[in-house]
């Protein structure tokens, strides 16, 4: 028994006893196992019979082989055959490996991966020896400008993208071939039309040479219309014309169409470098739910076109194109990659099956749904062979007829009633798995609307976001589950304002209600945020690609921290080639992950210690991820850093790692050019410019303003001298002027700087001169006094709001701040954050109740503060903020009404004032007194 005998797992039943009868006897020699599968395939199938018939000698040859031996023995004839022979040659290839993965699929010897990509390889073939062949014969004729007779061997520049099943490695048995033709230009300058006309000229021939009935019969029908604008352009574009078609007018069904996109004929170098500035174009960077409504669109279009709208019955449906056919489970996976496939590239599998297994990894798809939907998939395709295979014709439709319905089923090896439930029972499946996701709701009627609500809804129609049909038709399916989910806030009218705000500062609106109307969760959470935090409303209206973190399933799990953050951010930069792409990449990446610690704030799952936290992890990943990306561009023009480098220092609440939801960065930088004068490269500068104008590069990656956005608003007062010093210090200049000139508001400030990124050696320099200069300078008696005298001025120059004022003020944040980094410079300790600091106290005489004092004041204030700036961008207006802002803050601060809070915060400030003003008077006493 041979090998293929062994691996035989099924066999169709003859539908026409006399040809099977006859083929049996004439291959009885191969064993009856394989005798039984001809015998069932030639009385099903004309077509197979006539290739048994012409292909016998070398039949028996090939399964007495091993199939996978055979095929690759065809592939070799076929790669030697020149120009003159090679039509006859891939007509003999398409013979043998037609009847050849025909009985591999009936028999079940291969499963239908390896069917699809053993026709797929040799159309691969036979569309690069095509190419090559013929590019080989235009440039022996003079025809193609500058190219040589080793261009042949990557077509000189020509490449054929083959697309649909052939991209995906999917061609099904009697497939044609969509492929465009395209050229790189940028090979021929001044004489781009003579080398169009002479790939226009291949391009031709090659179909010719494919697609030709001769007395050999065909290779593959090959189909050009997926090229753009396919009715009015050549057969054979530039890849400048094609990258300006799609750039300008591509549609949703050629970003699908692109999916399964891949150079298979030609240079393939060139094919990919294509397919990679198309990369936007089919890859959108926020979440394109967009996408599922074009998806159906098409889809009715389609069935509309060919009338496939019907009740579905076995006869002359098109499993194909029908209702619960291929293209429906085909349309379902591709529209979700579409969907998220911009943000995560593992998406973008080019195969059905593969990709819906990556979805369903990912979860984007039920992982039972997708198993059903694979699984149904290979059923419709195994059966789609099987109608082509009775007579080598490209159809999807079942036969018309009870007889032909018959044929098919024996040619699958089953009995005509199981056969026709099966098939019934997997449309319905394919049907019930996938209409749902398509079809969109018809709009529900809305609750009834005050005077004042329904003019403020009526207004909408105006706003830019509902400019077009298509936004107004999504928007009207969509407005009743908006107005629902109002009434259900706390106060409903004060929501609907928010909402309206929300509204009216969108842009656009298709992508973002599609986003919505996929999403209903993302309604509820936009009326939880409009009703609560109005600013952070606005803000989602400007910056609404951060709701795709949303559903991107990890928006809601615990809080990775900085060095996970920074990694990620690398990750995402070092994909990006361009450099200021980088810097708009970062701005998207950080919006998302700032956006989501303020929704985790707002919906109590974090605490504003924990969000002080976050936003602090998150500026310290941005600042660790940019600085490498901005001092390698640097370095690109001016060569790398002279001397030892530099470091990046973190000052203020940067430093202390606690900041709010509108906090800038406090930043200073320090190198060491340690002699080196002036760096080495295109353009090199002085070491001292170098470093100032590295400094500016820096500042301007965080807070330039691009497409994105800026990442952060950049302070640099801390610096030496403050305004008046250079932006950038060098390191010896940093330790004279700390030791000998700094001012004690100095001295303070550096009690809380953390080196964040830079040169390792210099970070731990700078971090053991900071720790050995404050156990020394807190030593003077003049501290208190310096801080003391700081403290008026700051007073006058920042009072009060009002009550309900966290930041400025006598015992308010900034004096406790200052009071704590006064006591870590009296104690002489390396602590950061405040409450560290304070406790350093006790070396400093500061008591138990004094501690207790400051840090009772400066935990209900940070709250306050860390909830009021996620709020709101100026002062604190209780009248103004609603409803569902006094609730968070009365929730974050634990207070039952606004009332006991403001009286506990004039008794917590009160306490920490008397406290500080003893500890600065320098009257311990007095400060003890103060605090009981």
């Amino acid at each position: 028994m041979t090998d293929f005998a062994r691996r035989l797992t099924r066999s169709p039943h003859p539908f026409d006893p006399a040809p099977a009868a006859e083929v049996r006897a004439a291959f009885a020699d191969l064993g009856p196992e394989v005798a039984t599968l001809l015998a069932g395939a030639a009385g099903c199938s004309p077509y197979l019979r006539g290739l048994m018939t012409r292909e016998s000698l070398w039949l028996r040859a090939a399964l007495a082989q091993g199939p996978e031996a055979a095929l690759e023995e065809a592939f070799a004839h076929i790669a030697a055959l020149d120009l003159a022979a090679l039509g006859p040659g891939l007509r003999l290839a398409k013979r043998r490996v037609a009847l050849l993965t025909a009985l591999c699929d009936l028999g079940g010897v291969w499963p239908l991966e390896t069917v699809t990509g053993a026709l797929t390889d040799l159309a691969d073939r036979a569309v690069h020896l095509s190419m090559v062949r013929l590019v080989g014969d235009e440039i022996r004729r003079g025809k193609i400008p500058g190219a040589t007779a080793e261009d042949a061997e990557t077509a000189a520049g020509m490449v054929s993208l083959a697309m649909g099943k052939m991209g995906a490695h999917e061609l099904n048995y009697s497939s044609d071939i969509d492929l465009i033709c395209l050229f790189d230009e940028t090979r021929y300058p001044g004489a781009e039309q003579e080398a169009r006309a002479a790939f226009i000229r291949v391009t031709r021939k090659m179909t010719a040479l494919l697609s030709d009935l001769t007395g050999d019969g065909y290779v593959f029908r090959t189909d050009l219309r997926l090229r753009p604008d396919a009715s009015v352009t050549p057969v054979c574009l530039s890849m400048a014309a094609a990258e300006s078609y799609y750039e300008s007018v591509g549609r949703t069904w050629e970003r699908a169409a692109y999916i399964k996109a891949r150079p298979c004929g030609g240079d393939l170098a060139a094919g990919a470098r294509f397919l990679k500035t198309l990369t936007p174009f089919v890859w959108r960077k926020h979440l394109d739910f967009a996408a599922i409504q074009d998806a159906h669109d098409m889809r009715l279009r389609i069935r509309e076109h060919r009338g496939l709208n019907g009740r579905v019955v076995v006869e002359g449906h098109n499993l194909k194109l029908g209702q619960g056919g291929i293209r429906e489970i085909e349309f379902f996976t591709q529209t979700r990659q579409l969907i998220a496939g911009g943000r995560d590239p593992d998406l973008r599998d080019r195969t059905t099956v593969g990709g819906l297994q990556v979805l369903a990894a990912k979860g984007w798809v039920p992982a039972d749904v997708a198993e059903e939907l694979i699984t149904l998939y290979r059923a419709h395709r195994e059966v789609e062979h099987r109608l082509q295979m009775v007579g080598d014709a490209q159809t999807h439709d079942l036969p018309v007829t009870a007889e032909g319905v018959a044929r098919i089923a024996a040619l699958c090896g089953e009995e005509e009633a199981a056969f026709r439930a099966g098939l019934l029972d997997r449309i319905a499946c394919v049907d019930r798995l996938t209409d749902s996701f398509f079809a969109p709701n018809e709009a529900e009627a809305g609750p009834e609307l005050s005077e004042a609500a329904a003019a403020i809804v009526s207004a909408w129609v105006q706003y830019p976001a509902l400019r077009s049909e298509r936004a107004q038709g999504i928007f009207r399916r969509l407005r009743p589950q908006l107005l629902k989910q109002l009434h259900r806030a706390a106060n409903p009218d004060e929501a609907l304002r928010a909402l309206d705000g929300f509204l009216a500062g969108l842009p656009a609106g298709v992508q973002i209600f599609s986003l919505f109307e996929a999403n209903p969760t993302l309604i509820e959470l936009i009326i939880d945020i409009a009703g609560t935090s109005p600013s952070l409303a606005r803000h989602l209206s400007r910056n609404a690609g951060v709701l795709d973190a949303v559903i991107g399933g990890s928006f809601w799990t615990a809080w990775p921290g900085a060095q996970a953050l920074r990694a990620e951010l690398a990750q995402v930069l070092a994909a990006v080639p361009d450099y200021e792409k980088k810097l708009d990449s970062a701005r998207r990446w950080m919006k998302e992950w700032h956006f989501r610690v303020g929704v985790h704030h707002l919906r109590g799952l974090t605490d504003a210690f924990e969000a002080g936290k976050s936003y602090a992890d998150l500026a310290d990943a941005v600042v660790g991820a940019l600085w490498p990306v901005v001092t390698e561009e640097f370095a690109r023009k001016h060569g790398p850093m002279p001397g030892r480098g530099a470091v990046l220092i973190g000052m203020g609440s940067m430093g202390a790692q606690r900041l709010n939801a509108g906090s800038d960065l406090d930043l200073i930088m320090i190198y060491d050019a340690a002699g080196v004068e002036q760096s080495d490269g295109p353009k090199p500068l002085a070491a001292r410019p170098y470093y100032a104008r590295l400094t500016q590069a820096m500042v301007t990656a965080l807070t330039a303003q691009m497409p994105e956005g800026r990442l952060y608003e950049v302070d640099m007062r801390l610096r030496p001298s403050g305004r008046q010093g250079p932006v950038a210090t060098a390191w010896q200049s940093f330790t004279s002027y700390q030791e000998d000139e700094a001012w004690t508001w100095e001295h303070l400030a550096l009690t809380r700087a953390r080196v964040l990124a830079g040169e390792a050696g210099l970070v731990g320099e700078v971090e053991a001169f900071r720790r050995d200069l404050l156990a020394r300078k807190g030593q003077g008696a003049g501290v208190r006094a310096d801080v003391a005298a700081m403290r008026a001025r700051l007073q006058a120059a920042k009072p009060a709001k009002g009550s309900w004022e966290a930041k400025n003020g006598p015992g308010r944040l900034m004096d406790v701040e200052l009071c704590a980094q006064m006591i870590a410079l009296l104690a002489g300790s390396a602590a950061r954050g405040v409450e560290r600091q304070v406790a350093a106290g006790m070396a400093a005489g500061v008591s138990v109740a004094e501690q207790t004092a400051l840090l009772d004041a400066y935990r209900v204030l940070w709250r306050l503060q860390c909830g009021t700036r996620l709020l709101t961008e100026g002062a604190l207006n209780m009248a103004e903020l609603g409803i569902g802002g006094r609730a968070f803050l009365l929730r974050e601060t634990g207070e039952a009404s606004a009332e006991g809070l403001t009286a506990r915060l004039e008794a917590v400030t009160a306490r920490a004032e008397q406290v500080i003003a003893g500890l600065m008077g320098g009257t311990d006493g007095e400060a003890d007194d103060a605090a009981e």
